[in-house]
């Protein structure tokens, strides 16, 4: 069955009222982000914003997953092996886009925070379980996903706190702990 097409006006509104958000974002804070002021920014009505979101925690959301995936997960899905070289590049990635919509969105991104961690943390278990998956078809599924819960946590946490204590550039921040990193994955893939 083919897939439904849909139609461009209806991307085209949907990204208005997204880039309104972001570039509003980075005037306020999000609690004094109205649903006027995204409408007014956007040059829609309101109906139209409640037929796209809910509401402004929807649309923060929506917002954040399409800017990771456009930013850093169309990157990282690119790569095809679980190793050093794909853990730097995938912490530099996300590192990046933390840095960049910190900068952007200065005013809210503190209020973005956990919802952006959280989609972060579930999109790199998702596509480190594929990776271990393709690689280590013999291994449990079990030991595999707790293997991408165990990755995702840990360069999602290392990005968290080079952030908080990024005295060092984040290449050489990551590239301190990657012997012990891919020592650890295979130590846990071997048993």
């Amino acid at each position: 069955m083919a897939e439904a097409k849909i139609d461009p006006r209806i991307i085209r509104t949907r990204r208005l009222i997204m880039d309104a958000f972001i570039h509003l974002s980075t005037k306020k804070k999000f609690k004094d982000i109205t649903i006027h002021d995204i409408t007014a920014e956007a040059t829609v009505n309101r109906a139209t914003f409640y037929y796209h979101f809910t509401d402004k925690h929807d649309l923060m959301e929506k917002a954040m997953k399409e800017e990771f995936t456009n930013n850093v997960f169309n990157e990282i899905n690119e790569y095809k092996e679980l190793n050093q070289t794909t853990i730097i590049n995938v912490f530099l990635s996300i590192t990046n886009f933390q840095v960049a919509l910190s900068k952007q969105c200065r005013y809210s991104f503190e209020t973005f925070k956990a919802t952006l961690e959280a989609n972060i943390q579930k999109e790199l278990e998702r596509i480190f379980y594929q990776l271990l998956l393709n690689e280590h078809s013999t291994v449990s599924d079990e030991s595999l996903r707790i293997a991408a819960v165990i990755l995702s946590w840990g360069i999602l946490g290392a990005s968290v706190d080079w952030q908080h204590n990024n005295t060092a550039p984040p290449e050489e921040y990551i590239k301190l702990a990657i012997p012990y990193v891919t020592n650890g994955i295979n130590s846990l893939l071997s048993r």
